[in-house]
């Protein structure tokens, strides 16, 4: 089933469909979804699971970009500013959830990082050239 919506103002909706065949069965179904004002990249949401974490994580983000090439850019700090790792990876979703980027708690030289907390910066680019950066706090706890 196809039905356009039109004039539906910037910002969070929600819509509830429900159905019911021959026999008078019935079905429902709710989804929320965002109007956005225009058709630059935002991503939200930004996070590590898990996290704290001992010898894994994966970072993940929302985003308005199904289905389009997004490259990614996670840069790892202590929290005196020392970079100590950089991952970048293009990911392609058909949802606007991200797939996940791993790390495995390894600095840029592939030795284990010590315990502690650590700034993460992530950049996110879509091919029409925006770009969006959002910073985050991770835990590692070995």
């Amino acid at each position: 089933m196809e039905y356009p919506l039109s004039n539906l103002s910037p910002g969070i909706h929600t819509l509830t469909v429900k159905c019911w065949d021959v026999c008078n069965n019935s079905a429902e179904a709710t989804i929320d979804f965002i109007v956005a004002e225009s058709s630059e990249l935002v991503i939200d949401h930004v996070l590590n699971y898990p996290n704290p974490f001992t010898t894994q994580t994966a970072f993940y983000f929302n985003h308005n970009q199904p289905n389009i090439p997004l490259d990614v850019m996670i840069q790892i700090f202590t929290v005196t500013g020392k970079i100590v790792k950089t991952i970048e990876q293009q990911i392609t979703t058909s949802s606007y959830l991200s797939s996940p980027v791993y790390w495995d708690g390894k600095d840029d030289y592939g030795d284990d990082i010590g315990k502690g907390v650590y700034i993460y910066k992530m950049k996110v680019r879509a091919p029409n050239g925006n770009r969006v950066e959002k910073i985050e706090k991770l835990v590692i706890l070995k």
